[in-house]
């Protein structure tokens, strides 16, 4: 008997696997029922999360958390002061003034030079080879006699002739003049802040984003200090260089949470904090690709470049670039909304309507006749059931709530139309009998 191509199928085929199916998987295509990326466990997973986070059915509790992440913080706040005030900053000839020397060398002779300076009595603050064949010093300020036996040294040092030595004076009024700029672009900078976001958000969320900038400034100063680089114009350019970045990050998150907050009153879905601990987690993955994204190439210029490689010409500028865009990411995610959220608190608008949303909460456990104590909130305060394929997602709500007001039953706050029962009367308006339609209590048909 002949066999039909139905009959020459594999067995696999005839075990539950169509040809289209076959073919897709033989593409790398996803199959029904999978989506794209779903062969790769690790990329599944990690968009799995931003997914979840986003919808609040998974997340951190930040604002819950509130006042151990102060703790943390002032913690090391306290540790960054101590170092600033105990060790200080090595400012370096631009601040304090001195003297420089370049000279034609490279990186084997840089050890002989150094040296040959110190010899000729000059404190060397610094020394690097700068564009790959040129000798850098930094010393300390000279008198005439002093700078000349140095120029001859390391030229006799370097093998080359004093006249291809080039000295330079720098006077420390230009150091002071470059703090004194910093400084008033500093404060332009945080007026315009303020004002920014005062207007277009509200005043609370710019005393946030103030905290958090504070905290940046501390941190990467105090960290700055105990490592004990020095403090170059370099270091200031990158200092304001991160408080932008900062800024940027704590607007993604307080834009999300001036949407999630907005008709929050009417419909009485989420407290203050809970919507605010929500934009936080819709936010965070996004928060943490920018930051790891920005991080990368400076972590390659600190360790990379100046680290493994000994290029120290950018080290300052990398290292408070690096320092202050993880202080930055730190402070936008877990400082700058809870601080506004425990502002927002303490407004009796707010502590209304969390009394509103624990009341509804109460009584939708009453009416699914749970009289078991509620669990803590949701981890993202908002989250909901994964619908099935075709139906409509159903909000999860806890079992009961420790509310601080009386909540009447679901029967007495919304009336039953087809039983006939009482309903709870508007304010401003008379109670009504039962099966009484439009007609008053206690008034008769004359």
């Amino acid at each position: 008997m002949t066999r039909t191509p139905d009959d020459a199928r594999p067995a696999d085929a005839e075990v539950g696997q169509p040809g289209d199916e076959r073919s897709l998987a033989d593409a790398g295509l996803p199959q029904e029922g999978e989506t794209a990326g779903s062969g790769t466990p690790g990329r599944a997973r990690f968009s799995g999360l931003g997914h979840r986070l986003y919808n609040g059915e998974a997340g951190l509790n930040i604002v819950g958390n509130s006042r151990l992440i102060y703790k943390i913080t002032a913690v090391l706040i306290l540790l960054c002061l101590l170092s600033i005030a105990l060790r200080g900053f090595n400012f370096g000839i631009d601040f304090e003034g001195g003297s420089s020397f370049r000279l034609p060398g490279s990186e084997q002779q840089l050890d002989e030079v150094r040296q040959a300076a110190e010899d000729a009595g000059a404190e060397v603050s610094t020394a690097q080879v700068v564009g790959g064949n040129t000798v850098l010093l930094r010393t300390g300020a000279l008198d005439q006699d002093t700078e000349r036996a140095v120029v001859d040294a390391v030229a006799t040092a370097a093998g080359v002739q004093p006249g291809e030595v080039s000295p330079e004076t720098v006077s420390a009024d230009w150091g002071r003049d470059i703090t004194d700029q910093a400084l008033i672009a500093l404060v332009v900078f945080l007026v315009a802040v303020v004002a920014f976001l005062a207007l277009r958000f509200e005043p609370k969320m710019a005393i946030g984003a103030m905290v958090a900038l504070l905290h940046d400034i501390i941190v990467t100063a105090g960290i700055y200090s105990l490592i004990g680089f020095e403090v170059t114009p370099s270091t200031v350019i990158g200092f304001l260089t991160i408080l932008g970045f900062s800024l940027y990050d704590t607007v993604v998150v307080f834009d999300k949470v001036d949407e999630n907050t907005k008709g929050l009153e009417r419909s009485a879905r989420m407290t203050w904090s809970e919507a605010a601990n929500l934009a936080i987690n819709q936010t965070l993955m996004r928060s943490i690709n920018t930051s790891v994204i920005a991080l990368l190439p400076v972590a390659g210029l600190l360790f990379v470049g100046a680290g493994l490689l000994g290029v120290g010409t950018l080290k300052d500028l990398a290292l408070v670039l690096f320092v202050g865009l993880a202080a930055g990411t730190y402070s936008s995610i877990v400082l700058a909304t809870p601080v506004v959220a425990d502002l927002k608190e303490r407004e009796p608008e707010v502590q209304a309507l969390r009394r509103r949303v624990l009341a509804r909460r109460a009584a939708a456990a009453r009416a699914a006749g749970s009289p078991a104590a509620a669990p803590a909130g949701p981890v993202a305060s908002a989250r909901r059931a994964r619908p099935a394929r075709g139906g409509v997602a159903v909000a999860e709500l806890p079992s009961s709530v420790a509310a601080d007001v009386v909540v009447e039953s679901p029967s007495s706050v919304r009336p039953d139309t087809g039983g006939g029962a009482t309903a709870a009367p508007r304010p401003g308006a008379r109670p009504q009998r039962p099966g009484a339609k439009g007609r008053p209590a206690g008034k008769k048909r004359r």
